[in-house]
């Protein structure tokens, strides 16, 4: 198991997170090795996979789970039937049925106006807010992106900003001008007047109230504050921002290559989950096209 984890470390470029989701998966299929006594980790054939999938049903675990726990172990016994410690694969027969498809999550227009409007003020964490909500919203960054964004990374000549991103992949993304604007503000003044009161010296652009680098679990508590000032009933997570990002895009006639690169995914099967539209574009395209509308 060492040695598979280094292998995604190094040879597969794999984050820490991922790495973690990894060793969670293996850890769980050892203990159900360990508590059944049916056989070692390098000699499991396919009964013991059929075994194994029906306690991961009798568990209630759901379709999605299950998929990534087999995905996980397919891996790992590939990579040694690559480097021929066993035979076969004994995950390589496995075909679960398709995920449950589940639109993504996001805001309609007015809904976001409602989110900003909320976050109206001048103090220094309402400037930070501000400028949080435009990172996320206007380039589409990944919670744990925007938690460790640097201000060096940030041109605002160019509007773009550097971002290293999962699976250590670097990608530009846009810096729209409403974003700048909250963003250099936020710099001049409610960033700079937290970093002198703590006496605090670093280069991560968002930050708590005590002048260090706001965590992901920050930026989740900051969002759910900002929705519990707003008039919005709905909750929100970070990545309803990054979905409304993409359906926005998409629905204002952005294709489906350039949301990938944004987005920052390595396949466009990924990205394929933001091809719905809302009702209103397909209200407007009906209404365009058809010779009865």
């Amino acid at each position: 198991m060492q040695e598979f984890m280094s292998y995604l470390m190094t040879e597969r470029g794999y984050s820490e997170k991922t790495k973690e989701a990894y060793q969670r998966d293996l850890n769980d299929f050892c203990q159900f090795l360990e508590d059944s006594g049916e056989a070692a980790l390098l000699t499991v054939d396919h009964l013991d996979v059929r075994v194994y999938l029906a306690y991961l049903n009798d568990k209630k675990y759901s379709r999605n789970t299950i998929s990534r726990k087999i995905a996980s172990l397919r891996s790992f016994y590939h990579y040694f039937l690559k480097h021929e410690k066993i035979k076969e694969n004994p995950f390589s027969y496995v075909h679960l049925k398709k995920k449950q498809a589940r639109l993504p999550r996001f805001f309609y227009e007015k809904e976001i106006e409602v989110l900003f409007t909320s976050v109206d003020g001048t103090t220094p964490l309402d400037q930070r807010n501000r400028a949080l909500l435009e990172v996320l919203y206007g380039s589409g960054l990944r919670v744990s992106e925007c938690a460790n964004l640097r201000l060096s990374v940030i041109d605002f000549d160019n509007s773009v900003m550097l971002i290293h991103g999962k699976g250590n992949k670097d990608r530009y993304v846009p810096l729209g001008s409403y974003a700048a604007d909250a963003i250099q503000e936020f710099i001049s003044d409610g960033r700079k007047g937290l970093m002198d009161h703590f006496g605090k010296d670093h280069d991560y652009l968002f930050i708590n109230h005590r002048g260090e680098q706001i965590t992901a679990t920050g930026i989740e508590y900051v969002l759910n504050q900002i929705i519990k000032k707003s008039s919005l009933t709905s909750d929100i997570h970070p990545h309803m921002l990054r979905h409304t990002f993409a359906t926005h895009l998409l629905n204002n006639g952005a294709d489906l290559r350039t949301v990938q690169e944004l987005l920052g995914h390595a396949n466009l099967s990924t990205t394929q989950i933001y091809t719905h539209v809302t009702k209103e574009s397909l209200q407007k395209s009906y209404r365009s096209f058809h010779p009865r509308a």
